[in-house]
């Protein structure tokens, strides 16, 4: 199919991201005011040290670079500190910013994802700090909720399918990213976004401390 056969909606507002409260703002960011600056800033933080952030800085348009306003390291970070193998809707060269509808469905992913992290190690449980972040995003979006379970099997670890479809849909360039189903949490919202301009008034929220036991049920305790 072509990308002008899916449906497009609009922008969400409010939606939700969960990050580990190990990686905590650079408030640097915050007050650059230039392209110049914020690589200044980089690498004063050591962001390019990693081996991986030089190469997607590079393929990241300065016009989608971030900073001069609250929060901007963490969107930044959601972009050039993706996973090495990518996510379902982006690869290794270049992440994204994923954020939910609701806060269930950002609760629940990261706890499938720290029950991966145990079924390869020795671990028989797994307990994260994680910051909310609430934002809004512009722009649209293409439609593939509810339907195309190709780009949808909860089973799906490498995600080869969702992944060249994402990027089609960042190299076209005329919607903003993608509204899909939670496999984690069925007939609830998640989003993709591909433009870290369009990641707007992010702002933190409460704290949480997940934990995930081998077998059985996840613990969620809200922090002060």
């Amino acid at each position: 199919m072509k990308i002008s056969d899916y449906d497009v909606v609009p922008a969400p507002a409010g939606t939700t991201r969960l990050i580990p409260s190990r990686f905590p703002p650079i408030r640097a960011f915050d007050a650059v005011t230039t392209h110049d600056d914020l690589a200044a800033v980089m690498d004063l933080e050591g962001w390019t040290n990693d081996r991986l952030v030089k190469p997607r800085m590079d393929r990241l348009p300065q016009e989608e670079w971030v900073y001069g306003r609250p929060n901007a390291s963490v969107v930044m970070a959601a972009f050039l500190h993706g996973s090495p193998g990518g996510l379902r809707f982006s690869g290794a060269s270049l992440g994204a910013w994923y954020g939910s509808t609701h806060l269930t469905s950002a609760m629940l992913k990261v706890a499938n994802g720290l029950r991966k992290e145990i079924a390869v190690s020795a671990l028989t449980q797994k307990s994260e700090s994680y910051r909310q972040y609430k934002a809004d995003l512009a722009g649209d979006y293409v439609d593939i909720f509810g339907a195309y379970p190709e780009f949808h099997d909860p089973d799906d670890a490498s995600y080869p399918a969702p992944q060249a479809f994402g990027q089609r849909i960042r190299a076209e360039g005329v919607c903003a990213g993608i509204r899909y189903e939670s496999v984690r949490h069925p007939g609830h919202e998640n989003w993709v976004c591909f433009r870290p301009s369009l990641v707007r008034n992010v702002m933190q929220a409460d704290h949480f401390k997940i934990e995930v036991p081998q077998t059985g049920s996840v613990v969620v305790r809200q922090l002060s």
